[in-house]
């Protein structure tokens, strides 16, 4: 019982960092650009904490499997000061992409701080380099067929792997790993995914005119749909190895 519960807290410590780092990352961006934040919350579902801030409602929710940013005119136009819609596209981008390239730096940190307490300055250069090309050969993999969805982990095998790590290097080296997929992942071109957003932005940029609300949202629920069907096949299949 008690392996269990160090287990979950493991687990939620991880996400709740990673999760958190990753959101404060577009909350900071969003705050430099004069963008107004309604909410910065940890977690979804009902609230555990909240405090209201001179502009930002700041929360705790029940299920720590991720968070949000909810800024002004992000998912309906506005144009009240600080609106999310009239800020510039560069700005946008910006905010947007600010918390996979937090999630990132942050992965690279860890890991070279990690190897060069166990080697030394040589060996942690070499170890990043090392560290950011196998993440990248990974993708590579993904997209070029070489890496199949029975191949892939979610939520459910990462937190199986979580739970298994043996002492404070362990640990920090997987968080390092996970932060550094999570961050590269999210900058994907495929809607929901920051990068997604991101894709639509440029072409916004680019016909200096936002996209139709509604071919938008067709594109996001379509995106969406498809991530939440790969994600009930990845979990199945991390089920599946857990109990073998």
């Amino acid at each position: 019982m008690l392996n269990i519960l160090i287990s979950a807290i493991k687990v939620i410590f991880l996400l709740g960092i990673l999760v958190f780092i990753h959101e404060l990352g577009h909350f900071t961006v969003a705050k430099i650009f004069k963008v107004r934040v309604n909410e910065f919350a940890i977690g979804f579902g009902p609230t555990l904490w909240k405090k209201q801030g001179k502009q930002t409602k700041y929360a705790l929710r029940l299920i720590p499997l991720g968070g949000f940013v909810s800024m002004e005119g992000e998912e309906e136009r506005s144009e009240s000061e600080g609106s999310f819609s009239e800020a510039k596209v560069y700005k946008k981008i910006l905010i947007v992409a600010a918390g996979a390239i937090v999630n990132i730096i942050f992965a690279i940190i860890l890991y070279f701080f990690l190897v060069w307490y166990y080697n030394d300055l040589s060996y942690a250069f070499m170890g990043i380099k090392d560290f950011v090309f196998s993440i990248w050969l990974s993708l590579k993999m993904l997209f070029t067929g070489g890496v199949s969805i029975n191949e892939m982990m979610g939520p459910v095998g990462i937190s199986s792997v979580v739970a298994k790590t043996s002492g404070i290097a362990d640990f920090i080296y997987i968080l390092s790993v996970i932060s550094l997929s999570l961050g590269v992942t999210n900058l994907l071109p495929f809607p929901p995914l920051d990068g997604g957003k991101i894709v639509l932005l440029i072409i916004e940029g680019i016909t200096k005119k936002p996209i139709n609300p509604k071919v938008e949202n067709i594109i996001q629920m379509t995106g969406f749909v498809l991530i939440i069907l790969l994600s009930i096949i990845v979990a199945n299949n991390d089920i599946l190895r857990i109990i073998k």
